[in-house]
């Protein structure tokens, strides 16, 4: 009957202290020896059976004995049932008819390929993560997933894909809209809760992940550039107008409360065409003296 405990995530053990059981295993040996000399010298078979026996007690004790450093696991199976699993750094003894799978608790990075996929608009971009997780469970690690590592490779991989296909590359005008490029730290929190959700069946715990890499696909980059540009420069000419209109206003204002000149409405609108000219143009305006009237 089968006696192991049915398990679907980790057990902790501890193991016997190796330094506990090393003396009688050399005891051991120096007694299986003993016995070998000494039969072959009084010519007793019984003897040397039992030396040799000692001798191979002794040898199997020995391939129960295991090193752990620090940040490393050892999960244990009897003929292919879960005993357990040892996390504690040092020496230690096992049942030497324990298979041992040594998995590393340490952080590790997974530096993702640049991926070519489609955004929320359909643009094509190129976009890459980097993934900082490390194995929490080792059972679900070694025994729920064939192999922990490939898993999460393509899991991140199509995490990222996933991603980069809900958000839009740009907000352009709307800046309510949550993008990639501007909303960095959103999209990057995005990312890690689909990656703690698809890698925690394997046991593995997602601490970080973040984008490393994002731009649009070398085809359309350079009409996506000139979009940007045409973007910027309405953004700046819409506040300069506003500036200058602000500073016109201003002008007339401080000019009829203090009676500088009056004018007609025709005279304003002109005024406020040579302002507009001024202040929004490119390039300096050539200034034009009136040597006449204020009508001619």
């Amino acid at each position: 009957m089968n006696t192991a405990p049915i398990a679907n995530h980790e057990i902790s053990v501890k193991p016997i202290s190796g330094w506990r059981t090393l003396p009688w295993v050399l005891i051991a040996f120096l007694a299986a020896v003993s016995a070998f000399i000494y039969g072959i010298g009084i010519e007793s078979v019984l003897f040397i059976v039992v030396g040799i026996l000692t001798i191979l007690v002794a040898a199997v004790a020995c391939a129960g004995f295991v090193m752990l450093p620090p940040n490393t696991a050892v999960a244990l199976l009897l003929f292919g049932s879960y005993h357990g699993t040892a996390r504690e750094s040092g020496f230690w003894w096992v049942n030497p008819f324990y298979t041992k799978k040594v998995v590393s608790l340490r952080l590790r990075n997974l530096n993702g390929p640049k991926l070519k996929v489609n955004d929320k608009a359909g643009n094509p971009i190129e976009i890459a993560c980097v993934v900082v997780w490390n194995v929490e469970d080792t059972f679900e690690a070694l025994f729920e997933v064939d192999d922990y590592l490939d898993y999460v490779s393509v899991q991140s991989e199509s995490a990222i894909r996933h991603l980069a296909s809900q958000y839009p590359y740009d907000s352009w005008e709307d800046d309510d809209i949550i993008s990639l490029r501007a909303n960095i730290s959103e999209v990057s929190e995005a990312l890690e809760v689909e990656l703690r959700e698809r890698l925690s069946r394997a046991g593995v715990r997602v601490h970080e992940a973040r984008l490393t890499h994002l731009a649009y696909s070398p085809e359309i980059a350079e009409a996506m550039l000139r979009r940007q540009q045409a973007g910027a420069i309405v953004a700046a000419r819409k506040k300069l107008v506003e500036g200058a209109v602000g500073m016109v206003r201003m002008a007339l204002e401080q000019i009829q409360d203090e009676h500088v000149v009056e004018m007609d409405n025709e005279r304003k609108a002109a005024m406020v065409s040579n302002l507009l000219v001024v202040l929004c143009g490119e390039t300096n305006a050539q200034p034009v003296i009136n040597a006449g009237t204020l009508y001619h």
